[in-house]
C-alpha cells in the first residue's frame, strides 16, 4: 500500500505543475491575441478604413432599422 501512496504524491505533484503551465500558456495565447489586435486597430486607423467601416455599418443598421 506505501507503493501506491508513494506513486499518488509523485503523480499529484506532477499535475500541479502541468495545472500551472496550462496557465501560462492562456496567458500568452492571450497577450498574444491582444498584440494582433493592436497591430489590427493601427493598421486600420492608419489607413483610413476604420471611420469608413464603421460608417457602412452604421448605414447598414439605420437601412434596416427604416425598412422594419
Amino acid at each position: 500500500m506505501h507503493h501506491l501512496q508513494v506513486l499518488w504524491y509523485r503523480s499529484s505533484g506532477i499535475l500541479r505543475r502541468e495545472e500551472g503551465q496550462t496557465t501560462a500558456e492562456y496567458a500568452l495565447v492571450i497577450l498574444a491575441a491582444a498584440a494582433v489586435a493592436v497591430v489590427l486597430i493601427a493598421w486600420a486607423h492608419s489607413s483610413g478604413k476604420l471611420p469608413t467601416f464603421f460608417d457602412q455599418v452604421i448605414d447598414s443598421v439605420m437601412g434596416e432599422a427604416d425598412a422594419a
